[in-house]
């Protein structure tokens, strides 16, 4: 260090500089993608320094249940860190699920009635159909599991169908 007075002087021991490494960077894996309602598993590579993700978590494997975008950070022992790329994960909307009968749902033994589920890409019906409409002949409870192009599904509430008893008809002379 020389001064204003041109007078300098060496200091008597050399300073070591030396550069950490940063700890290896994180990935996740699991589905990025589930139902409205549902959740999803992000897991994290193994980290010996520990795991401190974007939502809080401490843990190697978090269950999500909202869409957004999920990091993992590492921080080693010198205070080094290393950060995950985003994950996105989406949250698939449910199809609606409902049923519409094309007459009255209580009619006489031998009539029927056509019950129509709500627009999707497949159908599972309580008795065992899998078309959009079926006509029924019998009473009971008809439910339809409606699966939309997304693969979600919803299940519709029941549409009771009755069969109306006949009248006794007797003729008393």
């Amino acid at each position: 260090v020389t001064d204003a007075n041109g007078c300098s002087a060496t200091s008597l021991s050399a300073t070591t500089v030396r550069v950490l490494t940063p700890p290896p960077t994180p990935t996740v894996t699991g589905t990025t993608t589930f139902c409205q309602g549902g959740s999803t598993t992000l897991t994290s590579s193994y980290s010996p320094y520990g795991y401190h993700w974007s939502n809080g978590a401490t843990t190697q494997s978090i269950i999500v249940s909202a869409a957004g975008s999920y990091t993992v950070t590492t921080t080693d022992y010198s205070g080094c860190t290393a950060t995950s790329a985003a994950t996105i994960v989406t949250t698939n909307a449910l199809p609606t699920a409902a049923i519409t009968a094309g007459g009255p749902t209580a009619f006489c033994p031998g009539g029927s009635v056509t019950l129509t589920a709500s627009a999707g890409s497949s159908y599972s019906w309580s008795n065992g159909a899998t078309t959009q409409s079926i006509a029924v002949t019998t009473g009971g409870n008809y439910i339809v599991t409606v699966t939309g192009a997304n693969g979600c599904s919803a299940t519709s509430a029941p549409t009771v169908v009755t069969i109306n008893a006949l009248p006794t008809a007797n003729i008393t002379a």
